[in-house]
């Protein structure tokens, strides 16, 4: 890499918009990745608690995540999408309020927590839509891949901070303080999502008259047709069927029982979430040809981790797994965000990210809700396993659609067409 290349993709942080939101983003993913540790470890040390409480708090997050991925897609294309995260970032900031204090007062009906994670759960529902179609709104077109891999670079630090921070936080301090120090995170990204919106200057999208319906059929079209879209969609609905079984419930009662609590498994967390930092110096300058291919192909590395801690592996072992799936995962993230922004219309990108979202998240439930009862049936470790065959075989299958394989980015030595303009064939 130039230091010219290096000092031109730089550059965009002086641009005030984009500094704001990779600011707001950054925070809020400290945030994000104080949950897991501290929501699992906090439930899984409630007295009475067992694997199935873990699944149960959990699904209740995930389920309205995906029961209202489409009303935010349909939101973030009619309202400006500022003041949707700015909304959104403050309900995590008070569903997780809530948490801390059910926590370190130790009234923690299994209902309140229940409620507290599906409020969360309504937000990211509304949030990640928005998200996706803000960054166009930010910056050019041509600048998009270098705004998204620098987007990945502050949310992976925070990642990695949050990850390490969290086990120990949870460890000495308890999971309320965890908890707490999130909710403060999220609070801090909605100010900033909304001073955002007053340096657009006219930038921010919004508004639309048609019913919501009508809306959605029109954001169905543009998504299926696109068969690379689907394809990996509906790929990756069961590798995070398989990634939230794993990661949300039999990881941490694997680090419970036989690696020694909730710092093992924050080294395997942090680790992953460091290689995707990692991941970034890549994903920042390479521009393959066949995006979509070869981030498919990178995806094969999600089941390294889950396999590893299912044979028996040193947990060193699972610890560089995780790295390389954060790097291999950050490529694929930043390629994927990438060509959906430059194949699909502005004013439809919300309502495409929410289908996305959609139909990768909405197994995750099923995930979560049999981690717990299949782990009790048939063991903690065979489990795993089971999940990495799993995300293999689906990736595998992938890679046979020709809209996959064959989907090309355009030549940059040639201007860009307009957003959602359809690519020759291959």
């Amino acid at each position: 890499m130039s230091s010219s290349g290096v000092r031109q993709d730089l550059s965009l942080l002086r641009d005030r918009p984009f500094t704001l939101l990779l600011v707001a983003r950054t925070l809020s993913m400290l945030g994000v990745a104080f949950g897991p540790v501290a929501i699992a470890f906090g439930v899984l040390g409630l007295p009475g608690s067992t694997a199935t409480t873990l699944s149960a708090v959990l699904t209740a997050e995930a389920l309205p995540m995906v029961g209202f991925m489409l009303v935010g897609g349909v939101v973030a294309d009619r309202l400006p999408r500022h003041r949707v995260i700015a909304v959104s970032e403050t309900a995590n900031a008070l569903a997780y309020a809530g948490l801390a204090a059910a926590m370190l007062t130790g009234h923690t009906p299994l209902p309140l927590l229940i409620a507290l994670c599906a409020v969360s759960g309504t937000a990211s529902a509304l949030l990640y839509p928005a998200l996706t179609g803000i960054i166009p709104d930010v910056v050019p077109p041509e600048r998009l891949q270098t705004a998204n891999a620098l987007l990945g670079l502050g949310q992976n630090s925070a990642r990695v901070a949050g990850t390490v921070l969290s086990g120990a936080a949870v460890a000495l301090l308890g999971a309320g303080w965890a908890l707490a120090a999130s909710g403060a995170t999220f609070a801090v990204s909605a100010v900033l999502a909304t001073l955002l919106g007053r340096s657009l200057r006219g930038r921010a999208r919004g508004g639309g008259g048609s019913s919501m319906l009508a809306d959605l059929r029109a954001g169905w079209h543009e998504f299926f047709s696109r068969q690379w879209l689907w394809v990996v969609v509906a790929q990756f609905s069961i590798v995070v069927l398989a990634l939230q079984a794993a990661h949300g419930v039999l990881g941490p009662l694997l680090a419970r029982d036989e690696l020694g609590g909730a710092p093992a498994w924050s080294a395997v967390l942090a680790a992953q979430a460091f290689g995707m930092v990692v991941g970034v110096l890549l994903a920042m300058r390479v521009r393959p040809r066949r995006p979509i291919f070869v981030g498919v192909l990178l995806t094969f590395s999600a089941a390294a981790p889950s396999l590893l801690l299912g044979v028996g592996a040193p947990l060193w072992s699972a610890v560089a797994g995780a790295f390389l799936t954060g790097v291999c995962f950050d490529v694929f993230g930043v390629l994927w965000a990438t060509t959906m922004q430059r194949e699909v219309p502005p004013e439809s990108l919300s309502r495409v990210a929410s289908y996305d979202a959609l139909g990768s998240l909405m197994l995750g439930p099923v995930g979560l809700m049999i981690a717990g009862p299949v782990a009790e049936l048939a063991g903690v470790r065979p489990s795993l396993i089971g999940c990495a065959v799993l995300m293999v075989l689906v990736t595998f299958a992938a890679l046979l659609a020709p809209g996959v394989r064959g989907l090309r980015a355009p030549d940059p030595r040639v201007p860009a067409p307009s957003p959602g303009t359809p690519a020759p064939p291959a």
